[in-house]
């Protein structure tokens, strides 16, 4: 059909148009929200925010993950991907300039529609690459997850000398990040207008009732997803505060943020490839797993440079190789690419459940103690239950 010979010219301007979307989409996955948490003591004191409500902010894009996530892929089955994507660029454009807005009502509600544009990227794209390039799943899943690893971590490591050094502020440090939001648009919206020609395009990945919500593998995958999750983002908003606590500055404690999530970009990379290669992934599990328990046992011991550099050491490996591999369940567990989305639809809304909790529950834990040991402790015994539920999901089998 003359759909699928334009996929199969591998120089043709579509792919090329495609491949660029999704890496820009990509872009925009992650650096909104991990920019944030270097810059959490500046907007506490800026706009009066109490540690358990700043935990609130950073759980808050979460909680949107987890009603939004369901409900995308019947949104693209009903006008298309492209379309779909589209529309989540420019909500996460207009959340990203309401949220430089120094109040708290518009920090709150700008993050809400930051967390609705995400939400779609993250469940359309796994789905996206499986649709259109089946056999080269794990290489697509591999560019866009270091994609998003590669601009999270510039994100955490600018936020400070943008906000301080450029004397930009906290709002203009966090306004910056509306410029990948703004390529990728014109990217899509190029794409939405050549499909407008060609009408098999829209619907292609409607998956209708796959069953994914009662099968047990379905549910151990979003567990996965939830509490490896859980892991990220509890260390993007509180990483830099923890090592603060230790003696580090915290231009200093934000660079390592950075440093942490650069260290992970290779595991980001290689991990879907290899995961691809394999039917079984359940000994790349248990080697990731084994990492986040030494690393976050580290970080609760430090009391040294060389043991936090450890700490750091370990926890990026885990954290950069963790969301690949869950997102490299999603394709590898089902059978095509609607199960895919119906799948990445379910995992993510109730594994970003599970994520939302951390945050704030991590803020409250220091609250009440004013000591980040028991924060700590609560990321080891989270460590164990990733390695359990990765394990699980890495079997040979389908949903």
């Amino acid at each position: 059909m003359e759909l699928q010979k334009e996929y199969a010219q591998p120089k043709s301007l579509y792919i090329y148009l495609l491949v660029a979307g999704i890496v820009l989409m990509a872009f925009n996955l992650r650096p909104t929200i991990t920019s944030l948490g270097p810059l959490i003591g500046m907007i506490q004191k800026d706009v009066g925010l109490a540690h358990w409500s700043a935990g609130l902010l950073m759980s808050l894009p979460l909680i949107v993950f987890a009603i939004m996530s369901p409900l995308v892929p019947k949104i693209a089955g009903r006008i298309s991907n492209e379309l779909t994507l589209l529309a989540g660029l420019v909500i996460l454009l207009a959340g990203i300039g309401i949220r430089s807005v120094p109040l708290t009502l518009f920090l709150f509600s700008g993050t809400i529609l930051i967390g609705v544009g995400i939400a779609i990227g993250n469940v359309l794209l796994p789905a996206i690459c499986k649709d259109k390039f089946p056999q080269k799943f794990g290489l697509m899943t591999s560019v866009y997850s270091t994609s998003m690893g590669l601009i999270a971590s510039l994100a955490s490591g600018v936020s400070v000398p943008l906000a301080v050094g450029m004397n930009l502020g906290w709002q203009g440090s966090l306004l910056i990040w509306g410029i990948p939001a703004l390529a990728a648009i014109f990217v899509w919206a190029a794409l939405v207008k050549r499909i407008q020609g060609n009408r098999k395009e829209i619907n292609r990945t409607q998956s209708g009732s796959t069953g994914v919500w009662r099968s047990p593998l379905a549910w151990q995958v979003a567990a996965f997803m939830g509490f490896q999750s859980f892991l990220f983002y509890v260390t993007i908003s509180w990483l830099p505060e923890i090592l603060h606590s230790h003696g580090m500055s915290m231009e200093k404690a934000g660079w390592m943020l950075s440093i942490t999530q650069l260290i992970g970009l290779p595991a980001s990379f290689f991990i879907p490839v290899i995961a691809g290669r394999f039917r079984s992934q359940v000994w790349i599990a248990f080697t990731l797993s084994l990492c986040s328990l030494v690393g976050y046992t580290a970080l609760w011991l430090g009391s040294s440079p060389v043991i936090l550099y450890g700490s750091i050491l370990f926890i990026g490996i885990t954290l950069g190789g963790s969301f690949p591999l869950a997102l490299s369940y999603i394709g590898l567990r089902a059978r095509n690419a609607g199960q895919a989305a119906e799948l990445s639809g379910m995992a993510q809304s109730t594994g970003y459940i599970l994520a939302a909790v951390g945050p704030s529950l991590i803020g409250i834990l220091y609250d009440a103690t004013h000591l980040w040991t028991m924060p700590l402790i609560t990321l080891i015994l989270i460590s164990i239950l990733v390695m359990f539920f990765s394990m699980l999901s890495g079997r040979n089998r389908f949903v």
